[in-house]
């Protein structure tokens, strides 16, 4: 592999729940739904390993607080957008080179535990 390829760490958030407003259907409009999003974020997590200092860290905590902040006041009709702009805002406002997102709507559809999409989006140099 050379050395030029970039980091293959990963950080990664898994289950955090959201509601929010979410749907095509006027009943969806109407009350807030609990979205599920794992994400598994592409960082260098040598330089935080040598220092061992949190400042160095992808904060998976501030990713967590403006994604939940984002979707919380959003009102999209569709998953599909709704988890291209969440992949959007994470890929511009942290240091992320590559992301995989799954978003996942639990109970929309009789007899499946979720459904929804899942993408993998990168910084655009």
């Amino acid at each position: 592999m050379p050395a030029s390829a970039g980091p293959t760490d990963h950080v990664f958030i898994e289950g955090l729940e959201i509601d929010a407003l979410i749907g095509i259907y006027d009943w969806e409009r109407r009350v807030r739904q609990t979205l599920v999003f794992d994400l598994e974020m592409t960082f260098d997590n040598r330089v935080p390993a040598a220092s061992d200092d949190i400042a160095h860290t992808l904060d998976y905590k501030a990713v967590s607080n403006r994604i939940r902040d984002y979707v919380g006041a959003s009102g999209f009709g569709l998953v599909e957008t709704l988890a291209e702009r969440v992949a959007e805002l994470v890929l511009a406002e942290f240091p992320v080179q590559r992301l995989r997102l799954k978003l996942s709507k639990p109970g929309a559809v009789r007899g499946a535990r979720a459904v929804g999409v899942a993408i993998e989006r990168s910084r655009t140099a």
